[in-house]
């Protein structure tokens, strides 16, 4: 029995090193697929800066409200589409904001925050890099000396619940 846990404690530690490892990767991809979404939903939005510039002082809002003030459907939902364009742009900057900071700050942001339309397009293309920056190495460490702790403990009770039922 000893053998054995001495067999799964050596490669949970070394899996657990190597995947910590890589999500600093995956968090550096996610952030660049959200800056991406952030930048190409600013792109779209221009043109109707424009006309708010032109013909509403520059007044985003304004035009917003021209539009869904129309009695004509397809001009009330421009001013609908324009006026959820600016949200969106509004939501992806607070997201990008929102990961300024360390490593571990983002990877706690992550796991409360994270959009799971981004992680999942991220995940389809993510390429596996491992992190050897200090943060990196530190995240790698940590979260393979978190993991091991909870298989030594989760070894621990079945251990103890199998001597119990001798």
């Amino acid at each position: 029995m000893a053998l054995i846990r001495g067999l799964l404690d050596r490669i949970i530690l070394v899996a657990t090193v190597v995947a910590g490892g890589l999500v600093p990767g995956f968090i550096n991809q996610y952030i660049q697929r959200l800056g991406g979404r952030l930048d190409q939903a600013r792109l779209d939005l221009v043109p109707w800066q424009r006309i708010a510039d032109q013909f509403h002082g520059g007044n985003l809002d304004r035009l917003i409200q021209y539009h869904l003030a129309s009695t004509d459907p397809t001009f009330h939902a421009e001013g609908a589409a324009i006026a959820a364009l600016r949200a969106t742009v509004q939501q992806l900057q607070g997201m990008v904001d929102a990961l300024h900071g360390s490593l571990f700050h983002q990877a706690a942001w992550l796991a409360v925050h994270i959009d799971q339309d981004i992680a999942r397009a991220t995940w389809g293309d993510w390429t596996p890099t491992f992190a050897l920056s200090l943060d990196g190495l530190a995240f790698a460490l940590l979260f393979a000396l978190i993991v091991w702790l909870l298989f030594l403990g989760v070894w621990r009770l079945f251990a103890g619940i199998a001597r119990y039922m001798q």
